[in-house]
């Protein structure tokens, strides 16, 4: 008999009943240090006073009236973006997945009204996630998410990830943008050099292409830059955000230039739900944390921090952990071990992580974590390898 939930996650046996920072509490009493943030979610850590208070707030005066009315909390949101990114204009929706959507009609839209119908195709790179939804399964083409749905989106050519080469070669008459997350979250923490970023950002100008980013999980000040492209010293010309946006309550956008945008006019996309008051408070006491230079100094010095400990965990235990990489509190610890073990063990020492592929375990701490906080988390890594070694 299938269960009440649809059985399409393969579920730990753990149950929190409450969060408070970077810890979380089993219904069974147990702490655990949470390294995952609900997948890069919680940038400021659960329960922090600020969203609280403006999620309170906000449901205490209106919750919903839908787009077909102003939203001063939707504008307000969407001025802090503009302020602080390359971007003129913002759409907000309740996910990544449906800010891949968006950001798919927006790049092919904006070459049909420049009297460019045939630029539709959009080049991706293997090992990418971006949601899944029927255009995010197509634009990351990997078997294991596209098997048995039927006929799969068209439009989208897949790379290897890393082959500039095969960029200059893929592009053709038919090409309209390149798609990258500057670094694959799911993919196995891989960060796109910042030399290849800017070489993209080369082509796209040279051929006349958008370039759309997916900043879905390395935005958002996760890897010490309010976004992770600023390290390149590059713009897009479509960004996809969501996940850390929220802080936890369901919020996602996609963010542009005004050229980029130029297709979208009224009633060429909508959302129910997408930029509703709730949302959008919750998203403005976000960004007035994160886009300040002095917490984004933080998550730097304890991003540094933490990696140090890292590769002292990685020299004590040789036979489990290869290499860390990433950047910021955006950090993989590529196994020598199987991954699943690694996480397994950690959920019996209390320490949360999250698995990827390559073989990864991914380290997405709350951008709040305390230096104790890192200390503990090491500690319970450290039980949970020698758990390992010793099975």
């Amino acid at each position: 008999m299938i269960p009440s939930v649809l059985p399409t996650y393969n579920r730990a046996a753990l149950q929190f009943v409450k969060g408070e920072g970077a810890w979380l509490t089993e219904a069974d009493g147990r702490r655990f240090l949470d390294l995952g943030s609900g997948i890069a979610v919680n940038a400021l850590g659960h329960a922090h006073p600020a969203l609280v208070e403006a999620l309170s707030n906000q449901a205490n005066a209106l919750w919903h009236v839908s787009n077909l009315y102003q939203i001063p909390q939707q504008q307000a949101l969407a001025d802090k973006l503009v302020e602080h990114t390359f971007a003129d204009t913002v759409f907000f929706t309740n996910s990544g997945t449906e800010a891949c959507e968006l950001a798919v009609k927006m790049a092919r839209k904006h070459f049909y009204d420049k009297g460019q119908p045939e630029k539709i195709e959009i080049i991706t790179f293997d090992g990418s996630f971006h949601g899944r939804s029927s255009a995010g399964i197509a634009a990351a083409g990997s078997e294991k998410m596209t098997k048995g749905f039927g006929p799969i989106l068209g439009g989208f050519v897949h790379l290897t990830f890393g082959d500039l080469d095969g960029v200059s070669n893929a592009i053709s008459d038919a090409t309209a943008a390149i798609l990258i997350e500057p670094i694959q979250g799911e993919g196995g923490i891989r960060p796109v050099p910042d030399a290849e970023l800017k070489a993209l950002r080369q082509i796209c100008d040279a051929h006349g292409l958008l370039l759309i980013l997916d900043e879905v999980q390395c935005g958002v000040g996760r890897t010490g830059k309010l976004f992770a492209h600023e390290w390149a010293g590059i713009t897009p010309d479509i960004m996809m955000v969501a996940k850390g946006i929220g802080g936890g309550f369901p919020l996602g956008a996609v963010l542009a230039t005004e050229d980029a945008a130029s297709g979208m006019t009224a009633g060429t996309h909508g959302s129910t739900y997408g930029g509703n008051p709730l949302g959008c408070a919750v998203g403005c006491a976000v960004m007035d944390h994160v886009s300040d230079p002095e917490f984004l100094a933080e998550v730097n010095r304890k991003s540094g921090l933490l990696r140090q400990k890292l590769e002292g965990l990685i020299a004590d235990h040789p036979d489990v952990f290869e290499e860390v990489r990433g950047s910021g509190l955006m950090l993989g610890l590529k196994c020598k071990a199987l991954n699943m073990d690694v996480v397994n063990a950690g959920y019996e020492n209390m320490v949360i992580t999250v698995p990827a592929a390559d073989n990864v375990i991914r380290l997405l701490p709350p951008l709040t974590l305390t230096d104790e906080d890192i200390g503990a988390a090491v500690t319970r890594l450290d039980q949970a390898a020698t758990q390992v070694e010793n099975a």
